[in-house]
């Protein structure tokens, strides 16, 4: 029986809400890569704003933390039950400039072992278990340690079948990344592709549309990439071509300047900012609950094995 695979536990994919499927709600990059607007340290506050997202209405997020990047599954757990928002944790890696020192000198198959056992036992001590695997690249290149982290979570999901996530440097690679993932036998309803819109073309985006995969639209708010609206105006286009069900919305919100108590815009920004744009795009409500609840729930459902 498919299930979403939570922090604190399996849960139906119909119980899932809305879901943003690629955010940060606690952790912090390595030492040597310290900055303080990267850091996430303050439980409290995470709680605040996980309760703001609910009170919107929302219900999930898939908590996109990796080792390397300093998660803390107990801190994930406390925050989901203060919030009563449900929270999917990642096992797998980040871009490795951070998690070089974990993939140098491992091989694919310790790579997936560990991955394995996140999603099968716990993670970080704990027995909050990973619902997705992480794999990222580099800006314009697959690396040699990106590919071996590919073919790791490949390996990972065979076994768990737990869905695949990913992280696109400024959305470049995309493509790649699912050459990869489904050479090794992974079927592209079960790959999410991360930061599509770091590189807004649409003719690219129809390219990655036609693999299959899950295009994850998740720097919406970030005005510095591009305004929402242009962000608005690719996806109502991107679902007038009838690719509406392989889209998700999220806000990789990663950085203190983000959240709502610092004046950023906060998880709540796409229920209340910018699914109105799409409305004034004439995106119809069904096609709107597609992008909150029901991709994101088809997507991040499993069978564990």
């Amino acid at each position: 029986m498919a299930i979403i695979r939570t922090v604190l536990g399996d849960i139906a994919p119909d119980a899932l809400g809305i879901c943003y499927p690629h955010e940060h709600v606690y952790g912090q990059p390595p030492a040597q890569f310290a900055e303080p607007d990267l850091t996430l340290d303050d439980e409290a506050l995470a709680i605040d704003e996980m309760r703001a997202y609910r009170e919107a209405g929302g219900g999930a997020i898939v908590e996109m933390t990796t080792p390397d990047y300093n998660r803390d599954a107990a801190a994930e757990q406390r925050i989901a039950r203060a919030s009563g928002v449900h929270i999917i944790g990642a096992t797998g890696y980040n871009k490795e400039k951070f998690s070089a020192p974990f993939l140098e000198g491992a091989s694919v198959d310790q790579l997936a072992a560990r991955f394995i056992a996140e999603v099968r036992e716990g993670m970080d001590g704990t027995d909050a278990r990973a619902g997705v695997i992480k794999g990222s690249s580099t800006l314009n290149q697959i690396s040699p340690l990106a590919e071996k982290l590919f073919l790791a979570a490949a390996q990972a999901h065979h076994a768990t079948h737990a869905p695949i996530s990913t992280h696109t440097e400024a959305g470049t690679m995309a493509l790649e990344q699912v050459a990869i993932l489904t050479e090794a036998g992974v079927a592209p309803e079960h790959i999410i592709i991360g930061h599509v819109d770091r590189k807004l073309e649409r003719d690219y985006h129809l390219e990655l549309a036609a693999t299959g995969v899950t295009m994850s639209y998740d720097q919406i708010g970030k005005a510095k990439y591009y305004p929402d609206a242009e962000r608005a105006d690719v996806i109502a286009a991107m679902i007038d071509a009838g690719h509406g069900h392989q889209i998700v919305l999220a806000a990789d919100t990663a950085r203190r300047s983000y959240l709502l108590r610092n004046g950023g815009p906060g998880f709540v920004h796409i229920l209340r900012n910018f699914i109105p744009l799409l409305r004034e795009r004439g995106v119809a409500q069904a096609a709107i609950a597609d992008l909150l609840i029901h991709n994101p729930a088809r997507v991040l459902a499993f069978d564990p094995a």
